[in-house]
């Protein structure tokens, strides 16, 4: 059974990469630890965990391995630590340009160098010893202000981002981080970038970049001056104060941004609850009643679908769908079958979920027609960014081909349309589908893609041929898997 909460955060993974330009590896063989890799994968990941003791030391452990790493006195590092012990504590020194500079707690000495020469034996600071952290978690999320416990979210009346939402309820809630010149930046869902003054801009300006820091497992964004951002005002007008440290009005949580859909029955109307807890297709425009969170269960790949009233979808006596569950059962789960550029619904009880003549839900036929299918689109998604078991999707520098094994990634522009999704790139160009199952980027008309909700976080691209979408050995994006699994899988 899935679990019934709906906000997780996410665990902060990153990469650190030095002054050549060259990721922290963590090698399985001999335990060793390099800066050789020019891209974030797997070996690349770390985790900062706090000490357990009072000091302000903290431990990197290989996400890789689960394993520590550590220096010795003599200056040799590696990662072969199962617990950690007094070598493996290290302590964060942010620089003024947003790199961090790590110290080994107990012999003072600073971790550094190029290539398979790593050594924690500095006794003073040189480019050597300078790392950047790149955030290695799928940079579209929810942002949580800690000390108010409010969610940031674009506010267009006064073209700001506002940390007063109780819940990242719409669109307007998802943030897309941007990685580029070793800084982020906050993107809103309308394509602009956050400036520290708190307005929104079209182009990541140097004052809408900022430097990470992380804090007690939560993060914190300084300016381009020193400064932090922070919630302002009884809105909570997100914009950089007066601390040039970060505090608890500083500090922020990721959290992960499951997919909000609307529905659409045979009668063209949306799925709502607004005339009360029956769920019904009865309304001409897509609203906070339309919308529903869908979360799929990670063992079964069934979907329960959230309300904004503060229910989940449930089947009660004699077929009915209502939004009443507080708690996720079996009733509380459908189980979906992608039908094309439809989707049907197959309720606990084994019957699948049609619209009545009354335009109420009920789960009582056995087959399916019209009234059984429905159009499912994803609204808070306007732009995507895509990540398979190899790196992100990103176009291949000079080319129309897209890559699926970066460290990098572009923001792709989604439009949708009678059940099928058309993908925009860098440029302007449409995704199409050419010879032998290649994928362009440069269409001049849209294509139709299909999306299938397959998996927690992650879905599967259809294109007109019916072959899925796919990574794989040659880190090109290629439309000939014939099932949605594996590397067919995208996370977004």
């Amino acid at each position: 059974m899935p679990t019934n909460s709906l906000h997780q955060v996410l665990k902060i993974q990153f990469g650190l990469i030095n002054d050549t330009d060259r990721y922290l590896t963590a090698e399985s063989f001999g335990f060793k630890v390099n800066a050789s890799a020019p891209s974030l994968k797997r070996k690349q990941m770390w985790v900062l965990e706090p000490d357990q003791g009072q000091s302000p030391a903290v431990l990197f452990r290989s996400s890789h391995l689960g394993r520590y790493l550590s220096a010795e006195e003599d200056g040799r590092v590696a990662c072969e630590a199962e617990q950690p012990g007094r070598d493996c504590r290290f302590l964060v020194l942010p620089q003024s340009d947003g790199r961090w500079v790590l110290q080994s707690e107990p012999h003072g000495r600073f971790f550094g160098g190029t290539e398979d020469q790593l050594s924690c034996f500095a006794t003073a600071i040189s480019p050597a010893e300078l790392w950047t952290v790149h955030l290695a978690i799928h940079p579209q999320a929810h942002l949580l202000s800690v000390s108010r416990r409010r969610y940031a979210h674009l506010c267009p009346e006064e073209d700001e981002i506002t940390a007063d939402s109780n819940t990242p309820w719409g669109v307007d809630a998802l943030i897309t981080l941007i990685f580029q010149n070793r800084q982020y930046c906050l993107k809103s869902c309308d394509s602009r970038y956050l400036r520290s003054d708190g307005h929104l801009v079209w182009e990541p300006e140097a004052r809408a970049c900022y430097t990470l820091e992380f804090k007690a497992g939560k993060l914190a964004f300084k300016d381009c001056d020193g400064r932090y951002l922070a919630p302002m005002g009884p809105t909570g007008t997100l914009r950089a104060g007066r601390n040039t440290r970060p505090g608890k009005d500083e500090l922020f949580d990721l959290e992960e941004s499951p997919p909000q859909v609307v529905l659409v029955a045979a009668n063209h109307r949306y799925v709502s609850v607004r005339q009360g807890v029956n769920i019904s297709a009865n309304q001409d425009e897509e609203l906070d009643h339309e919308t529903f969170l869908m979360q799929i269960d990670q063992e079964t790949k069934k979907c329960t679908f959230y309300s904004s009233t503060g229910g989940y979808w449930t089947l009660v006596t004699h077929g009915g769908i209502q939004a009443t569950a507080t708690q996720v059962s079996a009733n509380t789960m459908f189980e979906m079958e992608w039908r094309g550029r439809r989707v049907a619904l197959k309720a606990s009880n084994g019957r699948y979920v049609c619209m009545k003549k009354n335009g109420q839900l009920a789960a009582v036929s056995d087959f399916v027609g019209e009234d059984e299918e429905f159009i499912l689109k994803l609204i808070n998604r306007p732009i995507l960014v895509l990540r398979g078991l190899d790196g992100f999707v990103c176009q291949r520098r000079g080319s129309n081909q897209l890559d699926t094994n970066r460290s990098v990634y572009d923001v792709f522009h989604l439009s949708f349309s009678d059940g099928a999704y058309q993908i925009r790139g860098r440029g302007g160009g449409f995704w199409h589908t050419g010879s032998h199952g290649s994928v362009c980027s440069d269409g001049q008309r849209a294509e139709d893609f299909l999306f299938e909700f397959r998996e927690r976080g992650r879905l599967a691209i259809r294109a007109r041929s019916g072959k899925y979408l796919r990574g794989g050995a040659s880190g090109l994006l290629r439309a000939d898997a014939d099932a949605p699994a594996g590397v067919a899988l995208w996370e977004y």
